[in-house]
């Protein structure tokens, strides 16, 4: 076990496959050329480093007729690299941000893999623990009834079994700008797709920036009490 987690450590540890692995985390299958531009290496080289991120099953490749992409090779993966974030020297000193981060950056509203994570994120999970639609149970959350009903008035589908607290459904992911935790999982995913679908946020072409629309402002403020400027 210590060789094989050296090994990961030493995967993500590479500065090319970082910066790879952080352009992953928008949750979109990338072609090679664009994480080689990202990284600053020529094209064989960065095939060389997603050969190896492949084979320690951080990274997948989906073919696509004689193209290929990149994707992580699943949320524990974007947990992981999040995590790291959260713990790096810069982020770690003081108490954490005491002021809301500037509207379109990347702290206050931003894609965590395939779900919303930022200041936006954080705040929305507390606000939906506020008003008792999840109940935390240990790193994952239960949704209650009121939750089920709040959730299917949304239009976004949950499992059938109530108050049921799945880790892979409902789950705490450490944000690494607000070090604290915003929803993962497969609900936090389906929470994001819908608020994006409602037309509640727009993700900024090429950047893992959310913006938050009027209606956006104006339906989590009535549905959650949140205060959006």
């Amino acid at each position: 076990m210590n060789q094989e987690f050296a090994a990961t450590a030493s995967l993500i540890g590479d500065p090319t496959r970082s910066v790879m692995l952080l352009k992953l985390l928008s949750g979109k299958a990338l072609p090679a050329g664009e994480l080689a531009f990202a990284a600053n290496v020529s094209p064989q080289t960065a095939s060389g480093h997603l050969a190896k991120l492949i084979e320690g099953r951080l990274v997948l490749m989906e073919p696509q007729g004689r193209h290929r992409y990149y994707r992580l090779a699943g949320d524990e993966v974007a947990s992981a690299v999040e995590s790291l974030l959260a713990i790096m020297p810069s982020r770690r000193t003081g108490s954490g941000p005491a002021i809301t981060p500037t509207v379109g950056t990347l702290p206050y509203a931003r894609t965590c893999y395939s779900h919303l994570a930022g200041w936006l994120g954080v705040n929305l999970l507390d606000a939906m623990q506020a008003r008792g639609l999840l109940v935390p149970s240990g790193k994952a959350f239960s949704v209650t009834d009121a939750g089920r009903a709040w959730l299917g008035e949304l239009g976004v589908r949950i499992p059938s079994r109530p108050g049921r607290a799945l880790s892979p459904f409902a789950r705490q992911c450490l944000d690494w700008t607000e070090r604290r935790p915003h929803l993962a999982g497969t609900l936090g995913v389906s929470m994001y797709r819908r608020t994006v679908d409602l037309g509640w946020l727009s993700p900024i072409p090429g950047t893992r920036v959310v913006r938050v629309t009027f209606d956006g402002k104006h339906e989590l403020s009535k549905r959650l009490g949140m205060r959006l400027g």
